[in-house]
């Protein structure tokens, strides 16, 4: 997923400055509005909407909003591509994961969904070694380790709970991975409106034609403004996300994403009446407690290596 780009110049200060107050109730609301779009597509899709048709609807309206908000008749720069491969990777590997993501919510809970992909920090740092040559150290690999520990207690193969929508979750972490490897890789030198519109304009079409074929009209106004609405939800998470790290430094906002497991358990309830046992519970903690360390210590390293270019 890719931030908005935003005028304002980035301060390059705010590592030293405390997390401001602003800055932390927008990072909230960011994921709150991530959970919200999970929770929309979990509504359509146990509905009877056909998966590749709510992704395309999200798409679509994302790609209308991008095109608007960043004036696309008068943006030269949002047409541009300096790595046309990749981007078409890129823009592949966003509606992948989206569209297994989807599949994975029209039978699991969103406490379950999302304690899987909160994977993704460890799975980037584990593939960021071969793929873009930042290797982990014992120290994050451990952390790696445990982490995958609490994914196991969530999906518990073996059991009952172990099923084919387990395995869309663990593809869609997967993919999301791989694209965040990708973003990384194109962000040194694609300007971040190329890479917005060109996501989104991707997924789109290639989304289209199953999308026409297995789609139907929303037999509902409300189920209309809600698959209008995904597109909404997604751009306003990545408005709210690019300010508040305008405010605080990516390491002080990245946290935040665990905050997304209480969204989704809170929604969950309150649309949908599902409350997660125990054990999804108990997974949840630990995938949390191992990317909160390798968030930390990459911020560490980061640091050291700051200090270091500094030559202090």
């Amino acid at each position: 997923m890719d931030p908005i780009p935003d005028s304002r110049p980035v301060r390059h200060d705010v590592d030293r400055e405390a997390m401001p107050p602003a800055a932390m109730v927008l990072a909230l609301c960011t994921f709150m509005f991530f959970a919200a779009l999970d929770t929309g597509a979990k509504y359509l899709v146990t509905a009877g909407y056909a998966a590749v048709f709510v992704v395309w609807c999200r798409f679509l309206s994302h790609s209308v909003i991008a095109f608007v908000i960043f004036q696309g008749w008068r943006q030269a720069d949002m047409y541009r591509m300096q790595n046309r491969p990749l981007q078409i990777v890129r823009g592949m590997l966003l509606p992948l994961t989206t569209l297994f993501n989807f599949l994975a919510l029209r039978e699991l809970q969103l406490a379950q969904t999302v304690s899987i992909f909160l994977s993704v920090p460890m799975i980037v740092t584990a593939l960021a070694g071969p793929l873009l040559g930042e290797w982990a150290g014992p120290r994050r690999w451990a952390a790696i380790m445990v982490g995958f520990v609490g994914v196991l207690i969530v999906v518990r193969p073996g059991t009952d709970v172990f099923s084919f929508s387990i395995i869309w979750s663990i593809m869609a972490a997967i993919t999301h991975s791989l694209y965040s490897i990708v973003t990384r890789k194109l962000a040194i030198r694609e300007n971040q409106m190329s890479m917005v519109f060109y996501s989104s304009i991707f997924a789109t079409v290639l989304m289209a034609p199953p999308a026409l074929i297995y789609g139907q009209l929303p037999s509902t106004t409300f189920e209309f403004a809600l698959l209008a609405c995904l597109g909404v939800f997604g751009m306003s998470g990545h408005a709210l996300l690019v300010k508040a790290s305008r405010l605080a430094s990516a390491s002080k906002v990245a946290p935040f994403i665990y905050s997304q497991i209480l969204w989704m358990t809170a929604l969950g309830y309150l649309v949908f009446g599902d409350v997660p046992d125990l054990w999804t519970m108990v997974g949840a903690a630990v995938i949390c407690l191992s990317g909160f360390y390798i968030m930390n210590r990459e911020r560490q390293i980061a640091r050291r290596a700051r200090l270091l270019a500094a030559g202090r």
